[in-house]
């Protein structure tokens, strides 16, 4: 996996979980603005999931395995549209909360990713 990815799509994931978040104690819903933050962490997400399946297509190996690095790699992908679409069925504060626990849920996400991908 590519190190400098990886960093990205958390630092992204974090700082929208701290936007929300920030929503949530303004006793605010989620808005159009929190929509095309989500759409930019996903976007990353996806990036990486492309990136993670060329890279063992061309041979390269998940040190834990195979099917849980594409396992994780598709649920990094879906965590922050599944909290998205939850926001939008919670039009309160707590469809923001979603979306900030949705941001942490990714960066650890991402820090197993890199874990299963270098053992040792």
């Amino acid at each position: 996996m590519l190190d400098a990815l990886t960093v990205a799509v958390s630092v992204a994931a974090l700082a929208l979980a701290a936007w929300c978040g920030f929503a949530f104690t303004r006793d605010q819903p989620t808005k159009d603005w929190h929509f095309i933050g989500m759409a930019v962490v996903t976007l990353l997400a996806l990036v990486q999931l492309v990136v993670g399946i060329v890279q063992l297509s061309r041979g390269e190996k998940a040190e834990e395995g195979t099917t849980i690095f594409v396992a994780y790699l598709l649920g990094s992908l879906c965590a922050v549209p599944a909290a998205a679409f939850m926001s939008l069925t919670e039009r309160s504060r707590w469809g923001s909360a979603t979306v900030a626990a949705s941001g942490v849920v990714l960066a650890v996400l991402e820090v197993r990713l890199f874990d299963i991908w270098t053992v040792g």
